[in-house]
C-alpha cells in the first residue's frame, strides 16, 4: 500500500518537472531571458515570505506558498497565456481545471483533492490567502516590466489602462504593496514605458 502510494507520488513528481519548460512572457530583471513557470512560481512563494507582513487580512502563509508552487501546474497541459493577450480568455478556468484534475489526479487521492481545492481557492481569490497569492502573482511581472524598460507592456504596445486594470487585483491582498506597484506604474508613464490614450 505505502509502495503504491509512493509510486503515485514520485510519478506525480516526475510529471511536473514539465513546469521548467512552460516559457512566460515575462523576462528575468534586467535580462532577454524569458522566465520559464517553475522560476516564477519559486519566485512568487519567496516573495510571499518576505512581504507577508504587507498583507492587508491575517493569513495562513503556508496555505498561500501551496497555492503559489501549484499554481501554475496547469500550464503543463492548458499552456501559458499572456496575461494582456487580447485573443484568448486568461481565465480559461475549463480548459485548466480538467488539467489540475488530470495532473493532480496522479497522486494519491487525498492529496490530489487538496492541491485541486488549493487551485480551485487560488482561481476564484475570494479568500484572505487567495487573494494574498493572486498579488504576488501580478506583483511579480509588474516590477520584471518596470525593471525592464517597458518589457513586455513595450513588447506588446500594452496601454497603461489595460495594465492598470490588470494589475489592480494587487490591491485586494494588499494596499501598501499597491500604494507600491501604483508608483511603480506611473514612472513608467514618465519614462515613456506606458502610454495613455488622450481622450478624442
Amino acid at each position: 500500500m505505502q509502495i503504491d502510494k509512493l509510486q503515485k507520488q514520485v510519478a506525480f513528481i516526475k510529471e511536473i518537472d514539465k513546469v521548467k519548460y512552460i516559457l512566460r512572457q515575462s523576462k528575468l530583471f534586467n535580462s532577454d531571458r524569458r522566465e520559464n513557470d517553475a522560476e516564477h512560481s519559486w519566485h512568487l512563494a519567496v516573495m510571499a515570505i518576505v512581504l507577508a507582513e504587507h498583507s492587508d487580512k491575517p493569513i495562513d502563509l503556508l496555505k498561500v506558498l501551496k497555492m503559489l508552487l501549484i499554481h501554475d501546474i496547469v500550464e503543463i497541459d492548458a499552456g501559458d497565456t499572456f496575461v494582456y493577450d487580447t485573443t484568448k480568455d486568461h481565465n480559461n478556468t475549463e480548459e485548466e481545471l480538467a488539467a489540475a484534475q488530470r495532473i493532480f489526479g496522479i497522486l494519491p487521492e487525498e492529496q490530489a483533492e487538496e492541491l485541486i481545492t488549493l487551485w480551485e481557492e487560488f482561481e476564484a481569490a475570494e479568500t484572505n490567502e487567495a487573494k494574498f497569492a493572486k498579488s504576488m502573482d501580478r506583483f511579480e511581472p509588474l516590477l520584471q516590466s518596470a525593471t525592464n524598460n517597458g518589457g513586455t507592456w513595450v513588447e506588446h504596445d500594452v496601454p497603461y489602462h489595460k495594465v492598470y486594470n490588470v494589475n489592480k487585483a494587487i490591491k485586494e491582498g494588499s494596499s501598501t504593496i499597491w500604494n507600491y506597484a501604483e508608483g511603480l506604474l506611473n514612472e513608467s508613464v514618465e519614462k515613456g514605458f506606458l502610454k495613455k490614450h488622450t481622450p478624442v
